[in-house]
C-alpha cells in the first residue's frame, strides 16, 4: 500500500507569512473560505463544467488523459474582469514539452464565470499575492483540468517538475474519484529542500511563489485495475504586467 503524506496545512491567517518565508502555503478548505470571505457552500458551487471539458489536443506525449478549458482575467483594485480570449503560451524555458507553441483552448463555461463567487475568489488570491510582492494588475490565466485514467495512467504534469513562468500559482483540488497517486511535490528552486503530500479535500489549495519553488504532481492510476478514475483541479496563475507572450 502506498504511503500517503497528509498536507502540511498552513495555520489560518499566516498564508502571507508562509509564502514569504517558505515560498508556498497549503490552505485547508476552511482557510480558503476565511481568506476569501466566501461561504464554503459558495466555493463548492464553483464546481461547474468539469464533466464537460473537451479533450486537450496538444499533448505531445500522445496521451488522451487530459481535458481542459482556459480563460484569462485581469485582477486590479480588488476587482476581477474577463479579458479577451487568447491562446495559452509558455516559453520552452518553463515548459520543455509544450513550450513555444500557442495552445488555443475553449473558454471556461459562462455558468462558472458568471457566479459572483468566481470573481471574488480571483480577487482574494490577488490580494494575497499583492501582500507578498507588489504587482499589478495581475494577469490571471484560469485552467480547468481533468486528468483521467482512460490510458491506464494519467499525468497531471507531463512536463515534470517545473515553474510556470509567472509570479504566483494557485492549485485548487476540486475532486478525486477512484484513483491512487497524484502526490504533490514542491521543491526549493535554489536548494535541496523538498516537500511531498497529497491534496484530497475538495477546495483545498496549494499556493506557490513561482519565482522561488518548483512543483509537480505524480501520475494517477485507477484504484480498481479494471476501473476508471479522475482528478479535477482548478489552476490560477498570477503574473504582473502582462500575459506570457505579450512582453
Amino acid at each position: 500500500m502506498a504511503v500517503i503524506f497528509p498536507p502540511p496545512y498552513t495555520p489560518a491567517g499566516t498564508e502571507r507569512a508562509a509564502l514569504r518565508d517558505h515560498g508556498y502555503a497549503v490552505l485547508a478548505p476552511a482557510a480558503v473560505a476565511a481568506c476569501s470571505g466566501l461561504a464554503s457552500a459558495d466555493i463548492a458551487g464553483l464546481e461547474v463544467g468539469w464533466d464537460a471539458l473537451p479533450p486537450d489536443g496538444y499533448l505531445r506525449d500522445g496521451g488522451r488523459y487530459r481535458r481542459r478549458r482556459h480563460s484569462c482575467f485581469l485582477v486590479e483594485g480588488g476587482q476581477a474582469r474577463l479579458a479577451p480570449h487568447r491562446a495559452h503560451w509558455q516559453s520552452q524555458d518553463y515548459n520543455a514539452l509544450h513550450g513555444g507553441m500557442e495552445r488555443m483552448y475553449e473558454p471556461l463555461s459562462p455558468g462558472l464565470v458568471a457566479q459572483p463567487a468566481w470573481s471574488r475568489l480571483l480577487a482574494a488570491i490577488g490580494r494575497l499575492c499583492s501582500g507578498v510582492r507588489d504587482g499589478g494588475p495581475w494577469h490571471v490565466e484560469a485552467h480547468q483540468f481533468r486528468i483521467d485514467t482512460s490510458d491506464g495512467i494519467g499525468r497531471p504534469t507531463p512536463e515534470g517538475a517545473h515553474r510556470d513562468g509567472v509570479d504566483f500559482v494557485a492549485v485548487f483540488m476540486v475532486a478525486r474519484q477512484g484513483i491512487k497517486g497524484g502526490e504533490t511535490r514542491v521543491f526549493d528552486a535554489a536548494g535541496p529542500d523538498g516537500h511531498r503530500f497529497t491534496l484530497e479535500e475538495p477546495w483545498s489549495l496549494l499556493l506557490l511563489d513561482d519565482t522561488r519553488v518548483i512543483h509537480e504532481s505524480t501520475p494517477i492510476q485507477p484504484l480498481d485495475p479494471d476501473g476508471h478514475g479522475h482528478r479535477d483541479t482548478l489552476v490560477l496563475t498570477y503574473r504582473s504586467g502582462a500575459f506570457q507572450g505579450e512582453d
